[in-house]
């Protein structure tokens, strides 16, 4: 999670067998900007006619929903944090360390502010496990629910990294009830050359969208002006192609270390190991085979 890219990102839609893909699209999110009106959920649910799914205080931070699911596709995050505060804080007569050499711990109270989204792999461990075809990657290289496929069977649920996809809930009357749902990245939008509605939304443009080779090197720039600052715990999340789902399609600079913000550390493609798995399950299956032959030719 350096100032640097690691190398350009695989072309997910070129892989899928789209002829004429388009650049591939994608999300950088400035959590060192976001100011947590959640403007950017408002937009995306009445935009992609998400149902309202409770606005309840959660007892544990001034947030009012609870995180991504199936009617959730765009959460802002409320993360309360107490730390040790910079000794520059101290001032002369205060009292603080680095003013008149008085001692004594000095916290600070700060807001950690991020808004989450599905992450579009480019290893999408969903699309993998999907047994309809109901999860496509498209000419931009996202990862959209076909509805009018997914049979809900929630196969795709488990096999999430970051725990995004859901199946949607609620009584006969509700949209896409039972099927599994998740951020499209306004894909009706991409096709008309629209930005997504919570990028569009954004007062402060935390969320940007665009060309994900040119966010990274945005997202570089800005992680680079930051640590210059002195703001050094600043990284980012979701930009190497190297990581166990072959970088993201969202990407994030953070403040502070992912777990903070709810993230995995090192997330990893649930589906990595399935080609050496069947390989072995074949080899096993075949070792079989030969020896009930070679059983049955002795009796005989």
């Amino acid at each position: 999670m350096g100032n640097s890219l690691s190398g350009p990102l695989p072309d997910p839609a070129a892989d899928a067998g789209w002829t004429e893909a388009q650049p591939r699209k994608g999300f950088f999110t400035d959590s060192s900007i976001c100011i947590g009106c959640k403007a950017c959920e408002v937009a995306c649910k009445e935009w992609n006619g998400v149902p309202e799914d409770g606005l309840d205080l959660l007892g544990s931070s001034y947030d009012n929903s609870f995180g991504l699911g199936a009617s959730t596709w765009r959460h802002v995050k409320f993360i309360e944090q107490t730390r040790p505060a910079p000794v520059s804080l101290g001032m002369p007569g205060s009292g603080l360390p680095g003013a008149d050499g008085a001692a004594g711990p000095v916290t600070e109270f700060r807001w950690l502010m991020e808004s989450d989204v599905c992450k579009h792999c480019t290893h999408a461990a969903c699309l993998d496990v999907c047994p309809t075809g109901a999860l496509m990657r498209t000419e931009f290289g996202t990862v959209v629910v076909q509805d009018d496929i997914c049979n809900g069977c929630g196969y795709c649920v488990p096999a999430c990294p970051f725990g995004v996809i859901d199946r949607r809930i609620g009584d006969k009357n509700t949209k896409n009830v039972g099927i599994a749902q998740k951020c499209t990245l306004c894909y009706d939008r991409l096709r008309d050359g629209q930005e997504p509605a919570c990028a569009k939304a954004c007062p402060t443009q935390s969320i940007q969208f665009g060309d994900l080779d040119e966010l990274r090197e945005r997202a570089a720039g800005r992680l680079a002006s930051l640590h210059d600052a002195g703001v050094t715990e600043a990284r980012l999340y979701g930009e190497d192609p190297e990581d166990g789902v072959g970088g993201t399609g969202a990407m994030f600079l953070l403040l502070d270390e992912p777990e903070v913000y709810g993230l995995p550390p090192d997330p990893v493609v649930s589906t990595r190991d399935l080609p050496d798995m069947w390989k072995r399950a074949g080899l096993a299956a075949g070792a079989l085979l030969v020896a009930a032959a070679a059983a049955f030719a002795g009796r005989s």
